[in-house]
């Protein structure tokens, strides 16, 4: 990668840029200002010198005097006797310069203002190539005093300070891209990692922490980084196991349906036993039918949206359904199975899928319990309970029960671990939520599903539901 177009090189460069740009508004503001206040605090010290001056001055000034003004405010002293009306001629009386023509001053613009207008003239004059800070006024007698500083020292040092600045502002900017730069390059570093963390990532590779411990951006990022890469790690991990555990569940009942076929095969083989297998097989294509429909309901809901129905549900006739539906099931694994339900309990749900959800809990209260345990289908208000009187789940295990692909360790029966997860994903679907309280003694999944009035709007209220199992 082209060095200059790296983050360190683009971050320097913008400091620099920053910098650059504070010195120039420095310079800008500064300098011209520093010129005009210290000329313009010399015309102010030379304005009141000239308004002492003239009020002092006598009739009989001579070279003695205006010599010992100058000394005294540091400035050559030139004293004008003005001539004609209108523009006149200035005549030089007295020069501290001690000039025998000083023609430099004659038509000097100052001098001209202060004898054409009343009051302190001032201004700065370019004479001989350099500058003055002149102050001129008119005495009582109608004589022009001028009073004229050099401004090479002044200027002097405001070229000092433009020098000074410069140089300051030189090696302030190389500080600036040198700090600038190696801050950058520290800061890109850590993007380059977080960049090759990504690639790990992406690469399957889900061994290594991303670690950055600073507290700033680019350590909230890597910190989500870390969260995802522990995320990918158990969905991978899962993905893992569910892949073993499906190979497991397809390759039984497809190796017994081919033992099976084998057999039949036999023209030996007496009606009883031919029925019995036949009766075997059709349980193995069962249970390859339930896999298949939670693979495709898994698949459906990772591609998008799915069409859900938005009509009254009689829960009450639901709990009943699933009741009946059950009772053989429950009859053969030894589980006492009710339902209890009011009249009016409904929600604003599809039908299917609350039946597909009812049909999951319940085969999982079934299943997943010692033989005997009592099971509860129970019907309130829009609320659709399956509980069970189990030795119940772990609370650091409640929410895995509803993870992809997930099955809790010393479970009573195989599975895919797809019903528990995709049953919630549908209750949410739905704008409803399924919920799990557990306890020893009592297991409880409910679904609560939006409320539904005869009027189809919400209800204002929700009914308490019949009493759960005792404990």
């Amino acid at each position: 990668m082209n060095p200059l177009r790296s983050v360190g090189a683009r971050l320097a460069l913008a400091l620099a840029v920053v910098v650059a740009g504070a010195l120039a508004v420095v310079w800008v503001a500064l300098v011209p200002s520093l010129e005009r206040r210290l000329v313009n605090g010399r015309l102010a010290e030379l304005g009141a010198s000239a308004r002492a001056i003239a009020r002092e001055i006598p009739s009989s000034a001579n070279e003695d005097f205006v010599d010992e003004e100058a000394r005294a405010t540091d400035a050559r002293v030139v004293y004008f006797n003005p001539l004609g009306s209108g523009q006149p001629t200035l005549v030089p009386v007295l020069d501290s310069a001690h000039l025998s023509f000083p023609q430099d001053v004659v038509r000097d613009p100052v001098a001209l203002r202060a004898a054409t207008h009343p009051g302190v003239q001032r201004g700065r004059v370019e004479r001989g190539g350099n500058a003055y800070a002149e102050v001129a006024v008119a005495d009582r007698f109608g004589n022009v005093l001028l009073l004229a500083s050099p401004l090479r020292q002044t200027l002097e040092d405001v070229d000092l300070v433009q020098t000074r600045l410069l140089w300051a502002g030189l090696a302030a900017l190389g500080l600036a891209l040198l700090v600038g730069f190696g801050a950058a390059s520290i800061f890109a570093g850590r993007i380059r990692r977080l960049e090759r963390a990504a690639d790990r990532i992406a690469a399957g590779d889900f061994e290594h922490p991303v670690d950055d411990r600073a507290r700033d951006e680019l350590g909230q990022l890597a910190s989500a980084f870390e969260r995802m890469r522990r995320q990918l790690a158990r969905l991978d991990d899962a993905r893992r196991d569910f892949i073993a555990n499906a190979s497991h569940e397809l390759r039984t009942p497809i190796f017994s349906l081919g033992g099976f076929l084998e057999l039949l095969q036999d023209e030996e083989l007496d009606a009883e036993t031919r029925a019995e297998f036949l009766a075997t097989m059709s349980e193995q294509v069962e249970r390859l039918s339930k896999l298949a429909t939670d693979l495709l309901d898994l698949s459906r809901l990772d591609a998008g949206p799915m069409r859900l129905e938005r009509e009254p549900v009689q829960l009450d006739e639901v709990a009943r359904a699933l009741s009946d539906e059950f009772a053989a099931v429950a009859l053969q694994l030894g589980h006492p199975l009710s339902a209890a339900a009011e009249d009016d309990a409904a929600g604003l749900a599809d039908l299917e899928r609350v039946l597909q959800i009812g049909r999951a809990l319940v085969d999982n209260a079934l299943l997943h319990t010692p033989p005997g345990t009592p099971v509860r289908i129970l019907a309130c208000g829009a609320t659709l309970t399956v509980e069970d009187e189990g030795p119940g789940i772990p609370a650091e295990h409640q929410e895995q029960v509803f993870a992809r692909f997930t099955r809790l360790e010393g479970s009573r029966a195989s599975g895919t671990g797809l019903g528990l997860a995709i049953a919630r994903e549908l209750a949410a679907r739905m704008g409803g939520s399924l919920e799990l309280e557990s306890r020893p003694g009592r297991t409880a999944f409910t679904v609560r599903l939006p409320p539904f009035s005869r009027e189809n709007e919400p209800r204002a209220t929700v009914p308490q539901c019949a009493p759960p199992l005792s404990r």
